[in-house]
Parts: C-alpha cells; structure tokens; sequence
C-alpha cells in the first residue's frame, strides 16, 4: 500500500496526516508552534520551533496509521506564508527588536512593513497589476525593506529569505528550489513570465537582489509537486522516523493547499474559501482576470496553467474569538462550556442550534447587532490595513443571550466580507457559482449554512475532514509517482460530499438588509479615519 504524508504549518500549530491514493485519511496528528507577539503588529516565530513541531506530528501521524515508513511514498508540505530569514550557514538570523536568536521567522500576519507597502504602493510599478494593485505588508517584498532599513545588519549577513513552505522544503530535502505558488503569490516574481522584474527591486530600494541574481529569494522555481532534489535527506529522515530518499514535492502556501484540496476536478466554476485564522478566497479562470483589491492574477500558483484571484479577510476565526473574549459573559459561557468538555465557541454553537433548530432561522438570534469585523485590516476587496472593526447594535446588556447574538453576528459578518469580495471579482469577470469551504473555522454545518446564507453561494463541503493536509498530501503524490500532474491527483483524491444552499424569501430579504448595513458601516470607519487623519495634532 502507497500512502501518502500531507503537513500543514498554519499560524498555531504544524499537523500531519496520512492519507492513501484515493484521498481517505488514515491518522493525523498536530504539535503546537510557539508565537511572540509585540505592539506595532509584531508576529515572531522561530524556524527551529516549527520544525521540531513538523517532526512530532509526523511522527505521531505515521504511528496512529499503524504503517510502515517504506509505506510513504511522498511528502508535501504546505505552510502560512511567513518569512524565515537564515544566515550564510544556513542557522536562524533573529529579525526580533529583542535580539532573542531563535525569533528569526515574521509571521504572515505581522504588518510592521506597512510604511514600507505604502511607499511602494505609491511609486506604482507595474508589477503590482499581478498583486491586485496594491501590495500589502503581510507580503514579503515589504517585509524585506523592513529588514534592509531597520536591521541592515541582519539583512546584510542573511543567506537565504526562505517563505516558510520553501523553508520546509529545504529542511526536508537541503534544495533551495522555491515554489511558483511562494515566489509568485508573496514575492512579485511573473510566473507568467516565467521570470523577477529587476526594475521592480531597483525601484523601491532592493536593488541587492537583482544584482546577487535573486540568490537569495530563489533562483530554481518550480511548479507545486515537483519533486525537490534526491528526496528527504537522512538527516530530516532520522527526525521525522522516515526512510532516506522518500520524495518530496515542492510545497504551497496553506491556503492554497486548501484550495487544491477542495476544488477537485472542476476548479473553473468553484471557488475554495478557506476559513481559518484568515480566510483567504482562491477562484481560478482560463484568462487573467485584474480585480482591484483582490491579489493576482497569479498564473499556475494554485492549479496548473489556470490563472488564481487570491482575496481574503486577514482576521476571520481570529475576529471571531476575539468578540468572544471581549463580551462581558465569556466567563459565564466559559464554565458552561468547560462542564460540556467543549470549546467556547464550541458551546455557542451548540446553543444556536439549541435555539434554532432550523439553521438559517439564527440569523434573527443577532437581532439588529450588525459586525464589520476588519479587526486587523480588510484585505478585500480594499487593501486596507488600517481598517477596523465596526459593531452596531449594542446595549447595556451582559448575558449571554447578548453574547449569542455577538458570536451570530460576528459569524454573519465574515460572510458579508465574503458577499463583498464575490461581488467585485464578478464585476470584474470573475464568476464562481459555488464556494468550496476548508479551514478549522468552518468545520461545521451550521457555520457552512450560515456562510452560505450571508454570501448568497451555495457552500459545498468535501468528503475530507481535512481538505488542508489532503493538498499538502496531493503534493507528495505527485513527487512519489502515483499521479502525473496535480489535476489528476486532484481529481482522484478529493470529491464533493454536501451542499448547503443559501435561504430564500424573507431570510434572504434580511440578509441583503444587513448586507446594506454592514457596507454602510464599513464606510463610516473609512470616512472617521480619513477625516481624523486630516485633522491630526502632533508633538514634539
């Protein structure tokens, strides 16, 4: 029996899972990843931490399989895109204001290069046609300025900018091959094109790379899956409790792996919405479609030789258990959820469907509590880091009818972001009828439900409790052999198992109401930002 190894870093935690040729999983298992967070939007890891977290749940996986190591046939990884920065020795280079060694990873979600993506954004070069427009800090070009202006010394003596997923790679194998969904999606290289735009560089003041001959960026690009040098070394073998020589595939980002792993033989006419931490929206099309505000075009980043418009919300679970923690009865549904053995949000969700048995009926459990929740920016469809959140709706109360209507309607509001991003994409011929959902947050039906009504799509979920890690593990089924191209693993390996359509009649009617509220809502922050902005006093 073949099988296959699927692992997935995300923001919290590194998992691993088994799966055979058709797609079933047989173990999974995940280690948690530590993270130091500071003001500013400070997000740091250690690469060193990540690994050994890989490592575990590899181990743990492959044992709850009861299999073999000869067994694996392919590894692929998939990971968030976060920059790990190494020195010419190939050991961790901190990138940390607290000079602590091992902090030498800048999380996705870090945005302390947002000067930095404004200035860029304002010079306006070309390439940013193929990141929606406008780059953002949690993209790595940005991040790279940050570094060469605060920490030039870090920058000066850095012998590799890996993505995280391209740092698994090399960990498992010692290629520095980058992937094309890495390099395309977070580094403005034109896969298009198949090649880097030194004018680019020189312009907004990295002028080393193009010169060094993007050594250090990546200089062998290959397509997702590509087996990566003689396969896992005997090193990564021994740390993982593999055998030496088991092929790995060249990885991609997380979101895109959900994408893979979800979208399966029909990627033209769904979309894969991932909902996670972020939630990232990955729609394919024959021809490239500029959507402003929505990253890409990106061709062959997710599927082969289709072009990818990435949007994305950059707090979605996260926003979610954020008004959660905040509401002044977290402590009440906390010990109601503790004697469940449930999570909060958990119980909360076992208290809506309590309520209404009937899904799409919970929309009147948020009464007129209407969120906007752009807690950490709005990534789509408006490029806006300093966006924040809005919520309307509140009263004096503190029980926990009031948090029921703050978790629904918070719930509610990640799907109103999302009917906002649908709507630009097809305004500009991006035209998905059906979303395909994966990701930790959206696990559930009544949540799927929930989404599909606020969005107006219908949602589907896949035959796979793990989406993710079944595209990681598609990955390592092309470099083992068992498929010849991505699409047929795809097709082999994922299918369609639910459908959940969206409500008609009076629930809709309520639904477009909210939807009206929440963009008018969305609009007063702007307005308030901008007139304060103008109106600001400074000190000396």
């Amino acid at each position: 029996m073949s099988v296959f190894i699927g692992i997935d870093v995300g923001t919290g935690s590194a998992r691993a899972g088994v799966f055979d040729a058709s797609g079933a999983l047989l173990a999974s298992q995940k280690h948690d990843i530590q993270m130091w967070r500071a003001v500013g939007g400070i997000a740091e890891q250690s690469s060193d931490d990540i690994w050994q977290a890989v490592c575990s749940s590899v181990r743990a996986a492959v044992a709850d399989a009861g299999i073999d190591a000869g067994d694996i046939a392919g590894i692929g990884f998939d990971a968030a895109c976060s920059m790990v920065v190494l020195d010419e020795q190939m050991a961790p280079l901190c990138i940390s204001a607290s000079q602590e060694p091992q902090r030498n990873v800048i999380v996705w979600m870090d945005h302390r290069a947002t000067p930095q993506a404004e200035r860029i954004n304002a010079q306006g070069h070309p390439v940013l046609d193929y990141v929606g427009g406008r780059i953002s800090p949690e993209m790595q070009t940005p991040k790279l300025l940050w570094i060469k202006e605060n920490k030039p010394e870090t920058f000066a003596a850095a012998g590799q900018f890996f993505d995280l997923p391209d740092f698994l790679t090399w960990a498992a194998t010692g290629a520095l091959t980058r992937s094309a969904c890495t390099v395309t999606c977070k580094w403005t290289y034109l896969a298009h094109e198949d090649r880097w735009d030194d004018s680019y560089f020189d312009q907004i003041g990295l002028s080393e790379l193009p010169a060094e001959g993007y050594q250090r960026i990546g200089q062998q690009i290959v397509p997702p899956g590509q087996a990566l040098a003689a396969g896992l070394t005997a090193a990564a073998a021994a740390q993982m409790g593999l055998r030496a020589g088991t092929p790995v595939g060249a990885g991609l980002i997380d979101a895109h792996a959900g994408g893979i792993g979800t979208v399966g033989a029909d990627p033209a006419t769904t979309m894969a919405y991932v909902f996670g931490t972020s939630a990232c929206t990955m729609a394919t099309s024959a021809k490239p479609h500029k959507v402003p505000g929505v990253w890409g075009p990106y061709y062959s980043a997710m599927v082969p030789d289709l072009w990818l418009s990435e949007g994305g919300q950059s707090a979605a679970g996260e926003a979610i258990a954020h008004l959660c923690a905040i509401h002044p009865a977290r402590h009440q549904a906390s010990e109601m959820a503790d004697a469940a053995g449930l999570s909060l949000q958990a119980s909360l969700l076992n208290e809506v469907e309590r309520r209404m048995p009937e899904v799409s009926q919970a929309v009147t459990l948020a009464g007129p509590r209407v969120i906007v929740p752009d807690f950490h920016g709005n990534r789509a469809p408006y490029a806006d880091p300093d966006a924040t959140a809005v919520i309307s709706g509140l009263t004096l109360a503190q029980d926990l009818d009031d948090l029921v209507a703050t978790y629904v309607a918070g719930v509610l509001g990640i799907g109103y972001s999302l009917r906002q991003i649908m709507q630009v994409q097809a305004e500009h011929g991006v035209c998905p009828s059906a979303i395909v959902v994966s990701g930790g947050a959206g696990e559930s039906p009544t949540i799927k439900q929930l989404i599909a009504d606020a969005s107006g799509f219908p949602v589907l979920a896949t035959h796979s409790p793990e989406p993710v890690l079944l595209g990681a593990a598609m990955l390592g089924a092309v470099a083992g052999g068992q498929y010849t191209t991505l699409t047929d693993a795809m097709a082999a390996m994922s299918s369609i198992k639910t459908r959940f359509s969206p409500a008609r009649g009076p629930i809709a009617d309520l639904h477009d109401a909210r939807f009206d509220a929440f963009q008018t809502l969305q609009q007063a922050d702007h307005t308030l930002r901008s007139a304060l902005a103008s109106l600001a006093i400074t000190t000396s």
